[in-house]
């Protein structure tokens, strides 16, 4: 553990340094916003598929009735607005200075740093307290309306941003995303960790390019070398919610903004256990 600056507000660490004023940091919605239960997507590694698996489950939970809502806390490389067909939408402003998130096809409220930028290529060059002021600008000084389950794609690791979230925001409950390799212990491990010093429920695991299955027989085929994300479920103690394959028609709908359209019965169970919550 790293010399103590007794700046409880950026760091993860429960010690005895913290005082009962200090061990909470959560910051209030507007009186205008309501959001019932929130719900962290996270990664000890890039690339695994996290604003997918976001945008799935947002989906799902949508399609069971709820009122979902996306806050995209990947601010340097936001992915949701495009999932989504929102590339050109922008977003509104309320009499209140209040910012009021896009609206999906389906009816998905949905915040992100792209739909505040002139161009969706323009990159976003900020430093960590920026990007986290930044979070908690979307949080707090953003019109949530009515929501019951909001999902929040968090960047790779365990920096600034997470740490923001897990402090700032009521998080419900996280769900990890690993991919199949032989790195998926030490990339749930960090997830895991991470959660269970900051107290946050573990909800489950979800593997994204799990296997491609053949067209023409139906076997399953893992192009990304054997599956180990049971071995790491089981080690730590957390359900395996899903398992995503291979399928170009994702990517596709990805690229065209039609990811609401999606057909995923592998991500039932992982529904079920953010509705179970």
């Amino acid at each position: 553990m790293s010399e103590c600056t007794h700046d409880c507000s950026s760091c993860g660490e429960n010690c005895s340094s913290r005082t009962a004023e200090q061990t909470s940091f959560l910051e209030p919605l507007n009186p205008a916003s309501s959001v019932k239960k929130v719900i962290g997507i996270v990664s000890g590694k890039g690339g695994v598929g996290k604003s997918l698996v976001t945008s799935l489950l947002a989906v799902k939970m949508r399609a069971k009735g709820y009122r979902t809502a996306i806050l995209d806390a990947d601010i340097t490389g936001p992915s949701i607005p495009k999932s989504f067909g929102l590339n050109d939408e922008g977003i509104g402003v309320t009499k209140d200075n209040l910012m009021i998130p896009a609206t999906s096809a389906t009816g998905i409220q949905i915040m992100s740093a792209n739909l505040l930028l002139d161009h969706d290529t323009d990159p976003v060059i900020w430093r960590g307290p920026i990007i986290a002021g930044a979070v908690k600008q979307f949080w707090q000084e953003a019109l949530w309306e009515d929501v019951d389950y909001m999902f929040v794609d968090m960047p790779p690791g365990t920096g600034d941003v997470p740490l923001t979230v897990f402090q700032s925001l009521p998080v419900n409950g996280i769900v990890i995303v690993a991919s199949p390799q032989e790195l998926v212990s030490m990339i749930v491990a960090k997830a895991v960790n991470m959660a269970q010093k900051m107290n946050i429920p573990i909800i489950g695991v979800v593997e994204n390019m799990s296997y491609l299955e053949c067209p023409d027989c139906g076997k399953k085929i893992s192009i990304f070398g054997e599956s180990h994300i049971e071995e790491a479920a089981k080690q730590y103690g957390i359900p395996l919610l899903a398992r995503i394959p291979v399928k170009p028609e994702i990517s596709e709908a990805v690229d065209n903004g039609t990811i609401e359209y999606v057909e995923a019965p592998w991500m039932d169970e992982a529904a079920g256990a953010v509705e179970a919550i």
